[in-house]
């Protein structure tokens, strides 16, 4: 029996043969970008695919970062207003948003409330991006 894949994302929870269900309430809390972002929530890796459940404190965000992975972005509560390759959004719940691979971006919670979203990223890289210079 070979071991389990270490997951490519410090601290994430990776899907092991036979694990179906995962309790995101119950899983350790990461940081989406511990450089870069105020993101936190958890993180479940599996072979192709990275998904986190991520929440912004209301006010606060990511700075300017990309990633070589494209990512979606599920806006479950809040608002959140971003700039994603100099075009700027505010996407509000029930909105996904599309961030290319390699696109420098930034985003954040509106002062008047967290933004709580659901992200998923291809699992080519890390859930963790690299700080533009």
């Amino acid at each position: 029996m070979s071991a389990q894949p270490a997951p490519r994302t410090p601290g994430a929870t990776r899907a092991a043969p036979g694990e179906y269900v995962f309790d995101l309430a119950s899983l350790q809390k990461i940081m989406g970008g511990p450089d870069y972002s105020t993101a936190h929530g958890p993180c479940v890796e599996g072979d192709r695919m990275i998904v986190g459940l991520m929440r912004m404190n209301a006010g606060t965000g990511a700075e300017p970062h990309s990633h070589p992975n494209e990512q979606w972005i599920y806006i479950l509560q809040g608002t959140f207003r971003a700039k994603i390759g100099g075009k700027e959004i505010d996407a509000k719940p029930g909105s996904v948003v599309y961030i290319p691979a390699n696109t420098i971006h930034s985003g954040g919670a509106t002062p008047e409330g967290d933004v709580l979203f659901f992200t998923v990223k291809d699992a080519s890289h890390s859930l963790h991006g690299i700080k533009a210079t």
